[in-house]
């Protein structure tokens, strides 16, 4: 778990949870929601039953963006999410949650999305877990470990939040019919001058590029390696400028785009202005190369668009492939 180890903190091991964790719906980033609500008001612990009003919020208000399960799933007239559907064509928008939907939640968390919540791929856990639930039923409570709270009291809080937030938009996408096909053909696109992420044959934002990548870079400025302060300003660095195809250096393949996900870094905007169109350091492109390497533990599609500029460049996806890559860029 070299993502971890190289920053080894409850943020990190949160990042792994979210970012990291398989999505066959969303109700991670619902349970993820709510812990963070609950939690950075310093209670140590909360009933079961009014985390689930807070998850099933969570769910009522993205289920208007998009789909929080594949558009392929079939859902059953009594699954949770056929009830949250249900619920929203017969309520306004801000309308609190019924007593049946977060019934049905209190039934649902401790067997489900609570079970698997610090699961990650490969049949291993988050090396911090963030809560533990005790007794059951009407009595059940949500006991916060050490780790949530710290991860609730960071000044990483606005960053992890934002992270959360463009991955769930990410998920959303990847299920909405026919958007995820194209993403998945297609990889994510760019829109550097409102500095998105786009579904390429629509053209449509998907979420904003440096909260969905900064958090496999810790948070954290590519060149100075400090971390991005919510009132900071922050550019977007071209690693590899365009200033190397001026000045008669070749880049492997004529295709390579140099204004895709692998090449961009959120970065301080000073940083950036002092970078400038110089080439990357060493370890700017070794930090580039651990990122990259973290979007490729990621669900698809941050993945599979990482994986579609590897094959342009003649790669295979295979551990150390990104740094292979770009000792290979110059």
């Amino acid at each position: 778990m070299g993502f971890y180890s190289a920053h080894p903190t409850a943020s990190t091991a949160w990042r792994l949870a979210v970012l990291m964790g398989a999505n066959a719906r969303t109700y991670k980033f619902a349970l993820a929601d709510a812990l963070i609500e609950h939690a950075s008001e310093g209670r140590s612990s909360v009933t079961l039953r009014e985390l689930a009003t807070s998850y099933t919020s969570a769910i009522i208000r993205h289920s208007a963006n998009g789909p929080q399960a594949p558009a392929s799933m079939n859902l059953a007239p009594k699954d949770f999410l056929s009830l949250v559907n249900k619920f929203r064509e017969a309520s306004p928008g801000d309308a609190p949650p019924t007593e049946e939907l977060v019934d049905s939640a209190v039934r649902a968390m401790p067997g489900m999305v609570m079970q698997k919540f610090h699961n990650l791929r490969g049949g291993v856990e988050t090396p911090h877990r963030f809560y533990s639930l005790r007794a059951s039923g009407r009595d059940a409570v949500v006991d916060f470990t050490p780790a949530l709270k710290a991860v609730a009291g960071s000044t990483e809080l606005h960053s992890l939040s934002s992270e959360l937030d463009a991955r769930w938009q990410i998920v959303e996408a990847s299920f909405a019919s026919g958007v995820g096909q194209s993403l998945m053909g297609q990889g994510l696109g760019i829109d550097l001058s409102l500095e998105h992420l786009l579904e390429k044959r629509r053209r449509r934002p998907v979420a904003g590029l440096t909260a969905a990548v900064a958090g496999f870079q810790y948070g954290r400025c590519l060149i100075c390696c400090e971390p991005l302060e919510p009132f900071d300003s922050v550019a977007i660095d071209h690693v590899f400028p365009f200033s190397l195809m001026n000045n008669g250096r070749a880049l492997i393949g004529p295709h390579l785009d140099l204004d895709a996900v692998w090449n961009l870094a959120p970065a301080h905007a000073s940083c950036n202005g002092q970078k400038s169109n110089r080439p990357p350091t060493r370890v700017e492109i070794f930090r580039l190369g651990q990122r990259n390497e973290a979007i490729m533990l990621s669900p698809h599609p941050l993945r599979r668009t990482l994986e579609l500029s590897l094959a342009l460049g003649g790669f295979k996806a295979g551990e150390g492939s990104w740094h292979k890559f770009l000792a290979s860029v110059l």
